[in-house]
């Protein structure tokens, strides 16, 4: 299944930094309203609860696809079930926060309003364990990548790469002056 020229994996992998970057974002202003009493950061934190809860879902839809059709072994898909679950949990907060708000029409009774700070914060928790096991995923384990992809990689890398003469990496560069450096000062 193919949306907007992407396959699932790569649509998931398009779509999930924004729900992360703007719940988080959302959290941080209903802090910054509530520390500092700003209407108008309140308002750009429900906005951005709004932006990232719709997102967000749809990062958990293209990724519930994804998961269908790539392939994986015993590993990833323990992986995934826990990404899967942690994801799942941090869009329920966040929608139930979001819900909570527009039932109380924006105007929650103060300690109301404490729960869903709290709420928001174990939901900007979350999004970084989330996040930490889909970069497990993708960084440790190649998840989404095929696997003649992986095998032609794995060869190149076998392979090894030569800068040409002049076309030296800076990094080493750098390291070799640092070492060259060191050896001629007096310890």
């Amino acid at each position: 299944m193919h949306l907007f020229g992407y396959d699932m994996p790569r649509l998931h992998a398009a779509l999930n930094d924004f729900p992360a970057a703007l719940l988080v974002i959302a959290v941080l202003f209903e802090l910054a309203a509530w520390w500092l009493k700003r209407e108008s950061l309140r308002w750009a934190a429900i906005w951005t609860l709004w932006a990232g809860v719709v997102l967000g879902w749809a990062a958990v839809i293209a990724g519930e696809l994804a998961e269908d059709v790539i392939e994986h072994g015993n590993a990833i898909h323990e992986l995934m079930e826990t990404h899967e679950t942690l994801a799942l949990t941090t869009m329920g907060v966040f929608t139930l926060v979001l819900v909570w708000q527009l039932w109380r029409r924006f105007a929650a009774p103060p300690l109301e309003q404490a729960i869903l700070r709290v709420l928001s914060v174990a939901g900007l928790v979350l999004i970084v364990l989330t996040g930490m096991w889909g970069g497990k995923l993708m960084f440790e384990h190649g998840a989404g990548i095929p696997a003649s992809t992986m095998k032609t990689e794995m060869q190149d890398r076998e392979a090894g790469h030569h800068h040409h003469d002049g076309d030296a990496d800076e990094a080493h560069e750098g390291q070799s002056a640092a070492t060259s450096d060191s050896s001629t000062r007096p310890h």
